[in-house]
């Protein structure tokens, strides 16, 4: 569970602020979104190979490009 200690003298924006960049540290909402809907196993496997294979893809490009 992520939490922020709100100082006296501390405005709530302040506050605020400081509490949505550490969700956004901790990565709360990206899981949630991921989680939202089940997907079945073979689907995240798909998912993940497919993101690999993009990755792959890029890296292969910025070499070329470098050479």
């Amino acid at each position: 569970m992520t939490q922020i200690l709100v100082d006296r003298n501390e405005s709530f924006e302040a506050a605020l602020k400081r509490f949505n960049k550490k969700v956004q540290e901790d990565r709360i909402l990206s899981e949630v979104r991921r989680r939202r809907f089940f997907e079945p196993k073979s689907v995240e496997r798909k998912k993940r190979k497919a993101a690999k294979k993009r990755k792959s893809l890029k890296e292969t490009a910025r070499s070329e490009d470098r050479d």
